[in-house]
């Protein structure tokens, strides 16, 4: 009786030779994938013009929101887009042209600015709702690969993303065509952005969930230790009560403060251990005399990412904060932006 095989016995392991091969094959292919993309993104530099400060204009004088807008890959590219747009100031959102064409356009109105993607210019589902959209008098501005095609020839602005070929083997898969038109909708909500005046506080209010955002709106006085939690000893006080001060608050350092409420210094283990290595005595010794009277201080109004830069540049764990009087109101240990999650 003949006896049969499973797939698995069936199935050979290629040779060291042959995935040699493959992987040596993979990565030449990948080269000439990211050389192409690259060379056809180049190229859309070169072709910027009149249109593409028309097309800025016209969604820097929208008043409604950039509706962006395509089908199938360019579809994808275009909720990127959308999404890119609203991340950097200019209120987008993306429609896809099928369901445009079933009732989502009733959410476009004449405020609005349609940015609608296709790379032969002639996807049906676009050019189905174009005449409506020309109709209502709303502003379109085309991305396709196309100029003669039937959607640039609608568009108000017609933005050229054509490429000299596709990066995949075939010349079939959009590849280099959608990489295209994502890099032109960069280009023009970069443009935006900046004509906007769009700063890094009105990035982080619309990343206020991720650590971008806790980067750009936590303040050292979000973070703080204040009140009973400070570490902190008169300057009069002896180098035992600001052992027994850094032991009880632990922080690995005390503040030293002047009778004023100021700032005096502070007092570290590594000024304990100087102290010791010079055979002082901790009990008799004033922690005024062996304290480092310029701390690294930061103000309670700065950013947290500040307070981690300073404590890298310094090579400390510790900061104080003070006010503009210098009087010392806050402190703040590296573990403290670490639980922000700031760093």
């Amino acid at each position: 009786m003949k006896a049969f095989l499973s797939p698995t016995d069936m199935s050979q392991t290629p040779s060291a030779t042959l995935q040699a091969r493959a992987g040596a094959q993979s990565v030449r292919l990948a080269r000439e994938v990211l050389q192409t993309e690259s060379q056809s993104v180049a190229a859309l530099a070169e072709r910027l013009d009149g249109r593409f400060v028309r097309a800025v204009e016209l969604v820097l004088a929208c008043r409604g929101h950039v509706v962006v807008s395509g089908v199938g890959k360019s579809g994808h590219i275009a909720r990127k887009i959308a999404a890119t747009l609203a991340s950097t100031g200019t209120p987008a959102l993306f429609v896809h042209a099928a369901e445009a064409a079933h009732g989502d356009l009733g959410m476009v109105t004449v405020r609005d600015v349609f940015i609608a993607l296709s790379y032969s210019g002639e996807t049906d589902e676009l050019l189905t709702i174009v005449p409506i959209l020309k109709r209502g008098g709303t502003p379109l501005i085309a991305f396709t690969g196309n100029p003669s095609s039937s959607l640039a020839g609608h568009a108000d602005v017609h933005l050229d993303c054509h490429v000299e070929r596709e990066a995949c083997p075939l010349n079939l898969a959009p590849t280099s065509s959608t990489t295209a038109m994502l890099a032109m909708g960069d280009a023009l909500a970069v443009a935006c952005l900046d004509a906007r005046g769009f700063g890094p506080d009105d990035f982080a209010r619309s990343h206020p969930g991720g650590a971008l955002g806790r980067r750009l709106l936590t303040r050292v006085s979000d973070v703080m230790r204040t009140g009973d939690a400070i570490p902190v000893v008169p300057a009069e006080a002896s180098v035992m009560d600001a052992l027994r001060e850094i032991s009880l608050k632990q922080l690995g350092m005390t503040a030293v403060r002047n009778g004023d409420g100021t700032l005096a210094g502070i007092f570290t283990d590594g000024d304990l251990r100087r102290l010791l290595e010079r055979g002082g005595d901790t009990r008799s010794t004033r922690v005024r005399d062996v304290m480092t009277p310029t701390p690294l201080t930061i103000a309670p109004h700065a950013l947290a990412v500040e307070a981690a830069q300073l404590l890298d540049s310094g090579r400390k764990n510790q900061l104080l904060v003070v006010d503009e009087q210098r009087r010392l109101i806050g402190a703040l240990h590296m573990h403290d932006l670490m639980a922000a999650r700031v760093i």
